[in-house]
């Protein structure tokens, strides 16, 4: 079958020729803002007198017929086309005759293509900051109800300091909320139309592309008709995106599959979001968490996958950028998934505020609290510091913890110690005691909670 842009060839290439170069199988999913864009275009077309308006509203109401077979499944697609552009086009023409072939007047696909991958990116923007919103509130909420859960923080896996476990969580609530800020930023650079920009040159005709890009809802045009074909750093940085978001969810992932262990026993996850094992039958694997720290290289791929394609292109518009699609397709469908089972998985995550403390209280994670102490008393910190280390290393030794050390011994170690030091141990007042903005205390959980309620709401 020849080709709609036969004429300096004779439109005629080789089956294998046509499924290499052919992208309708993966653009198919563009087809709504393929069609919204070609009735904008139709309709500029009309009012600049470019085309007939009896046209012009010839080509929208056939447009809007495909668009309804389309989505009520009247209308499949006919995989032999090359891409969603031809596919809605023929069939455009098959309905109203030659008229539809007015369509493509002052338009390229090269712009049609750019413009159509803008509005979909678009469009799955505003559907995952939702879903990072739902799970913002969802981490939020847990935080709330684990507000002054004590466990140990730690530093290189180590058990450093005592937290509680609502802390923790908001720790991943502010990652979150950086993601959101990303993801909304890479939308305000994304939204400038690129239509009119043609191949690369721009057209003749008197079009106006301002009328085009507010219709299409669109804040700005791009001011160089070079870069409005060629460019694909919004799906880049959308991309980026992504990927710094799979690495916050696989930090997370990595961390509930320790806390699931029988090591540490922190958490336990709903039966819903667990899997056994097909011959141990008192396993309970994290396979959710799993999967999505696992996807999260997958999303690394789809970024490296599309900086590559693009790192040695040449302008304009060259075949390459087909391979835009499928990456950035692949990473939005991985991230709507990877979200949406978080969220699920998280809202029925239970703490296990006895196991958490009872590690922290072996941690000696209040050593730096007992040395803070000798401090106050009047030593210099590093005598303080020494002193404290002693007395752990004998409460190691012995079995004990620095709550149930008696005080004949603290005193061997300084005459400075009384029974006050017990309360200083204290994991409660310790964690009490952080009452620097951001810090660990109970009440400055709820600030940070106030905190990103207050800037979700301001995101919807």
């Amino acid at each position: 079958m020849a080709k709609m842009w036969a004429g300096r060839t004779d439109g005629v290439t080789s089956k294998l020729a046509d499924d290499f170069n052919s992208s309708i199988h993966f653009d198919s999913r563009m087809f709504r803002q393929d069609i919204t864009g070609s009735m904008a275009h139709a309709a500029m077309l009309g009012a600049k007198n470019i085309i007939s308006q009896a046209e012009a509203e010839q080509i929208m109401d056939g447009l809007s017929g495909i668009l309804e077979d389309i989505e009520s499944g009247k209308l499949p697609f006919d995989m032999e086309c090359e891409d969603i552009h031809m596919f809605v086009e023929q069939e455009l023409t098959a309905r109203i005759g030659d008229v539809g072939k007015k369509l493509h007047t002052a338009r390229s696909r090269n712009d049609q293509v750019a413009l159509d991958f803008r509005m979909y990116l678009r469009d799955e923007i505003d559907e995952i900051v939702e879903l990072c919103t739902g799970l913002t509130r969802t981490v939020t909420d847990q935080a709330e109800a684990y507000a002054d859960a004590i466990m140990p923080g730690y530093t290189h896996l180590q058990r450093a300091q005592p937290i509680t476990f609502g802390h923790h969580l908001m720790a991943y609530a502010m990652m979150l909320l950086r993601d959101l800020g990303r993801l909304t930023d890479c939308r305000k650079r994304m939204n400038v139309s690129p239509i009119g920009s043609c191949a690369l040159a721009g057209t003749t005709y008197d079009t106006d592309r301002v009328f085009e890009a507010e219709k299409l809802g669109f804040d700005a045009v791009c001011m160089n008709s070079i870069d409005g074909v060629s460019d694909r750093d919004f799906a880049i940085e959308l991309l980026s995106a992504l990927s710094i978001l799979m690495m916050h969810l696989s930090r997370f992932s990595e961390e509930v599959i320790l806390w699931c262990s029988w090591e540490f026993k922190f958490v336990e996850l709903s039966d819903s979001f667990t899997t056994g094992s097909s011959i141990m039958p008192q396993k309970k694997n994290p396979d959710m968490a799993e999967l999505c720290r696992g996807k999260t290289g997958r999303v690394y791929g789809d970024l490296m996958g599309l900086l590559t394609v693009m790192k040695g292109i040449p302008l304009a518009y060259n075949k390459d950028m087909q391979e835009d699609k499928e990456a950035v397709f692949d990473a939005c469908d991985t991230v709507k998934m990877c979200l949406k089972v978080f969220a699920e998985m998280i809202a029925g995550m239970k703490a296990i505020p006895e196991n958490m403390k009872s590690a922290a209280q072996k941690g000696f994670i209040n050593a730096t609290d007992l040395a803070d102490y000798l401090v106050r008393k009047g030593l210099p910190f590093r005598t303080a510091y020494k002193i404290s280390g002693g007395i752990v290393a004998d409460c190691i030794a012995r079995g004990l913890v620095l709550e149930t050390y008696p005080m004949e011994d603290y005193q061997k170690h300084s005459p400075l110690i009384e029974e006050d030091v017990y309360s200083a141990v204290d994991l409660s007042v310790c964690v009490e005691k952080r009452i620097s903005l951001g810090g660990t205390s109970v009440a400055s959980v709820y600030k940070q909670i106030a905190f990103v309620r207050e800037q979700l709401t301001a995101i919807f």
